[in-house]
């Protein structure tokens, strides 16, 4: 399957911009010699982390529909493992763990898949939610029962429902717009993900002011409103991947880039509760796939709707 024109061109504009980092964070690692640099081992560990998902995106759209669907689905895989790992469970938990891998992934992306918009958007928050306290409670382990019920619940609701919205965007019929759903995917990667970077330089070149000292000593408001007004900027420039006007796109880009920060915000306090640092080590320099996908999980839906409801009719 070839990629739409403007999908080429986003990716040769996002290879430029990897070249570019690759090439400054060799030099800089030549011109500090054998002095260890933490700051630029981290620099070369996330470029070279964002070569590999630049990587897997595009040979996913080059696939088509079935391996942008197929990639989130191990995505939410492997953000799930990553989530239940950390969470409190007992062998009464094995029936409705297995449920969750095994069923309530498989069938919410089959949905997807099927275009079921009236299932795959309830299938989760319904019959998940109601169905796994019930497999869980035959087992008869009542020992902290609500809370490990509600972790599961709520994993499977981040880690597979919010994600499968990624995708789900492929399922969206908007007039004009044949052909080329593929781009709002683009669109609501690049811009949360451009986000979460310009966050992070931001508050390293002028962060004085912490957002949440306890939750995230990392997150500045410097970096927030920084990072925010430039992704915004960005998403009103990379508007031709979308249905939207400028205005619109960088509206778009404005609320779903702070849905990603409150996302971000909501993981950490989850990792503080925890007492770890990252949610895995898949992604070398990146922590594990939550690591990757906070911002993306609460933007997902919001994006999802917002298109639905504004495009769609």
């Amino acid at each position: 399957m070839s990629l739409p024109q403007e999908a080429t061109s986003l990716f040769l504009g996002l290879g430029g911009v990897l070249v570019a980092a690759t090439v400054v964070g060799q030099v800089l690692k030549r011109r500090a010699g054998g002095e260890p640099s933490p700051a630029i081992e981290n620099l070369n560990e996330r470029v070279f982390a964002w070569w590999v998902m630049v990587a897997l995106i595009g040979i996913a759209f080059l696939v088509g529909k079935a391996g942008v669907i197929l990639l989130f689905a191990f995505a939410s895989f492997a953000a799930l493992r990553e989530f239940i790992t950390l969470t409190d469970t007992r062998r009464g938990d094995h029936w409705a763990l297995m449920m969750a891998f095994f069923i309530g992934i498989p069938v919410q992306y089959y949905l997807v898949w099927i275009e079921w918009y009236g299932l795959y958007s309830i299938f989760i928050p319904v019959y998940g939610f109601l169905i796994l306290p019930i497999v869980a409670v035959v087992r008869g382990d009542t020992t902290h029962f609500l809370s490990r019920v509600a972790s599961l619940q709520w994993g499977l609701m981040i880690c597979v429902f919010c994600v499968s919205h990624i995708p789900a965007l492929l399922t969206l019929d908007i007039p004009g717009f044949e052909g080329r759903k593929l781009l709002l995917v683009a669109f609501l990667v690049t811009v949360v993900q451009g986000s979460d970077v310009l966050q992070y330089v931001f508050g390293k070149l002028a962060g004085r002011h912490k957002v949440a000292p306890s939750l995230s000593p990392s997150k500045t408001w410097e970096g927030l409103v920084g990072g925010v007004a430039s992704a915004t900027v960005l998403g009103a420039g990379l508007w031709w991947l979308t249905p939207f006007s400028p205005v619109q796109a960088g509206a778009m880009a404005l609320v779903t880039c702070l849905m990603g920060f409150f996302g971000g915000l909501v993981f950490s306090a989850i990792k503080r509760d925890r007492g770890v640092k990252d949610w895995g080590r898949m992604i070398e320099g990146h922590g594990g796939m939550l690591d990757r996908l906070d911002s993306v999980i609460f933007a997902a839906p919001i994006f999802f709707h917002l298109t639905r409801y504004w495009y769609v009719p």
